[in-house]
């Protein structure tokens, strides 16, 4: 089986890759095995010193990286030397702290002493999305690398260049072979991958239909997964909001990567008293952006990804304005190419409220009392994040109980950082990564009791 990238912005056949046959996959396996046994007897210090390598190495090389990023699936440069940046940060921030995270935990019981101890789990499987090819992978990689696993990952086909480069990161930097290895295969051997006895637990970040068969596949073998799946992130504005600094920061939430992100805010919720104020800025904003080749530094809009992906979304907007919604701007698309699009007047009946929307198309949702907004908040089949606006912040925090997602960010978008666990409810998925939480995941907790 052949692979080909394509650059979705001209069309351009970038490589081809031919996919592992039954015995490269099997040795593959086997080199992840055997790479463990001695991975996992090296000191800390070890792992710790390589992850600080690749994050010099992710630094030296980000625009050459972030052209690949770029190249696969479209991002705006700007933002693909971003990406690259981030992941050199959680690299550094694994080698830091992986010290005190996998320590011993000294719990006092009747025993003269007792403790858990924080072992590695062997060979965990990724299986990772395109629309953050390096992120999602070293967000992953780097403490489940640095507490002893080794990592065998399955990339989306369409970022296959993007997936080598990772693995030469890890080769550059020193890591021994098999610790981490990119599969070129297709998504039909996941479950003899999943299944095979190399594989102790699996990790994938992608859509609910993915989740869902992996994470079938994985408790049918009685292995750990964790899902990190969609979103439909609210967007909630209240009445005493500081309009600008929302205002702001909404365009970037929705509009950040072409608005390809699970964690970009999709449903704006505003108050009915500033409704027509935030919208009609929100439109200004977005008419400003720069939209076109993101290979370009000025670009702020690319393509998306595919165009199978504007197609949906497309009929995603159609169907709105059929159901009632009001096209305040944009509404077109081009091929890859999908128009940055404002709708309005939008209600909960609605496709684009309904539905995840993944890319640049804003729903914006007027309300009342702030009941209504959180009532219109929780009604997602997801739960990954809520963004609040208002000057009142000791109030926000009052309101968090109110938010059934894996996240409130008050005065700002939700984005994933290094130091806080990630994750979501719902069809959002399960566990957690970054943070503490995120070297947890892969780890056996196991008890030492000495009588």
């Amino acid at each position: 089986m052949k692979f080909q990238s394509i650059n979705p912005y001209n069309g351009d056949k970038i490589a081809e890759y031919t996919a592992l046959s039954k015995e490269e996959l099997d040795q593959k396996l086997s080199d992840s095995a055997v790479a463990f046994k001695n991975w996992c007897q090296q000191p800390l210090s070890q792992r710790t010193n390589l992850l600080k390598k690749a994050g010099e190495i992710l630094r030296k090389n980000k625009d050459e990286y972030a052209k690949t990023i770029t190249l696969e699936m479209g991002k705006p440069i700007s933002e693909s030397i971003s990406e690259i940046e981030k992941c050199a940060w959680v690299c550094d921030y694994y080698a830091e702290h992986a010290e005190e995270f996998l320590a011993n935990e000294v719990i006092k019981t009747d025993a003269s002493k007792s403790f858990v101890r924080h072992d590695p789990i062997g060979s965990v499987f990724a299986v990772m999305p395109w629309n953050f090819p390096f992120w999602q992978v070293f967000r992953f990689a780097a403490p489940t690398l640095t507490s002893g696993n080794t990592g065998l990952l399955k990339h989306a086909s369409n970022v296959f260049g993007c997936a080598q480069i990772i693995e030469d990161v890890f080769t550059q930097a020193g890591y021994p072979k098999g610790v981490f290895q990119s599969l070129v295969v297709d998504h039909d051997v996941t479950e003899r991958i999943i299944s095979h006895k190399t594989v102790k637990a699996i990790t994938l970040t992608g859509s609910e239909k993915a989740g869902s068969t992996v994470a079938q596949i994985a408790g049918k073998h009685l292995k750990k997964s964790l899902l990190e799946l969609g979103g439909s992130n609210a967007f909630i504005i209240l009445e005493d909001a500081d309009l600008d600094l929302a205002i702001k920061t909404a365009v970037k939430a929705r509009m950040l990567n072409s608005g390809q992100s699970c964690i970009a805010a999709k449903r704006f919720i505003i108050h009915e008293s500033v409704y027509d104020k935030f919208v009609s800025e929100f439109i200004n904003e977005v008419r400003q952006l720069e939209v076109g080749d993101p290979a370009l530094e000025t670009t702020e809009i690319g393509p998306l990804a595919r165009k199978d992906l504007a197609d949906e979304l497309q009929k995603q907007v159609r169907t709105s304005i059929l159901q009632g919604a009001e096209l305040l701007l944009g509404g077109e698309q081009n091929n890859c190419f999908h128009e940055p699009t404002v709708l309005g007047g939008v209600t909960r009946d609605m496709a684009v409220f309904k539905e995840e929307t993944f890319g640049p198309v804003a729903a914006m949702i007027k309300f009342k009392s702030i009941e209504v907004a959180f009532d219109l908040s929780e009604e997602s089949q997801f739960g990954l994040g809520v963004s609040l606006f208002t000057k009142d912040t000791s109030k926000a925090e009052k309101y968090a109980d109110k938010v059934s997602d894996g996240a409130l960010f008050i005065n700002e978008l939700v984005k994933s950082d290094p130091r806080l666990p990630f994750g979501g409810t719902k069809k959002s998925g399960y566990g957690r990564e970054l943070a503490k939480d995120g070297m947890m995941e892969f780890i056996n907790r196991k008890v030492v009791y000495v009588k």
